[in-house]
């Protein structure tokens, strides 16, 4: 690995950090650098997959303050978003990689639909708040354990995935669900990179540049991120994911 490529995965692994911690699609930051510098899909997700669990350590510790009282709801949810996590990596592992390559981009143009969605999402959660019960019904288990199956399986926009379930269904303040959303993204990271550790093949020099780039940035984005302009940030992720889509499109 070149100076040059080194540094491109360790300041896209900040940005995913960064990104991850406020709203939560990284993921589009770091898998089409990896992708443009040559590795593949499934080996990409992986290596990724690894890398950003430490960040997600750091996001949720810098809202650690916002996490108190939801300990019930971390151990309740975590659980759910562990099942999903290793449900998720036994598909990415087992199912063929033509099927990762043709449903990927797929995935990302997802995630970027959610993304420019993210503000009418944000906004119908307040207004559905007041209905709501204190621990989000019999069906946010449900959701959660299939957000971690898609955040096992490849990791674009789970935050926003589970801020737009967790918005809806709980009745707190947008920081303490983002602090739930961290808490949750940490538990599906951690255990889809223990997994892959186990049974895949990493990149691990890729591993550990973006996990020292999450790490940076994590605990950036959890102590600025409130000072973030949210549509600019929204637009960047929106392009780099577009550029993912096509850069696949194109190679598969």
């Amino acid at each position: 690995m070149e100076l040059w490529e080194a540094l491109a995965i360790l300041v896209a692994g900040m940005g995913a950090g960064a990104i991850n911690a406020v709203v939560g699609s990284g993921t589009l930051f770091t898998f089409p650098v990896l992708l443009a510098l040559g590795y593949p899909p499934v080996t990409a997700t992986i290596s990724n997959s690894i890398g950003l669990a430490p960040g997600s350590l750091s996001s949720a510790i810098g809202y650690r303050r916002e996490l108190r009282g939801q300990r019930r709801r971390v151990l309740r949810f975590g659980a759910m978003s562990l099942l999903g996590a290793v449900t998720g990596g036994t598909l990415l592992i087992n199912l063929p990689s033509e099927v990762f390559e043709r449903v990927v981009p797929v995935l990302i143009g997802f995630a970027c639909v959610l993304i420019i969605a993210q503000p009418r999402i944000a906004a119908w959660a307040r207004s559905r708040r007041a209905a709501t019960r204190p621990d989000g019904g019999p069906l946010l288990p449900i959701g959660v354990y299939s957000a971690g199956v898609y955040a096992g399986y490849f990791a674009a926009a789970q935050g926003i995935i589970l801020l737009s379930m967790l918005g809806t269904a709980l009745d707190e303040s947008i920081q303490r669900i983002n602090a739930l959303k961290n808490a949750l993204a940490f538990v599906v990271n951690a255990t889809a990179a223990l997994f892959y550790i186990v049974f895949a093949d990493p990149a691990w020099a890729a591993v550990g540049l973006i996990a020292g780039g999450s790490v940076l940035g994590g605990y950036a984005g959890a102590s600025l991120g409130r000072r973030l302009r949210p549509g600019v940030l929204r637009a960047v992720v929106v392009v780099v994911g577009l550029v993912a889509v096509v850069q696949l499109v194109v190679q598969f």
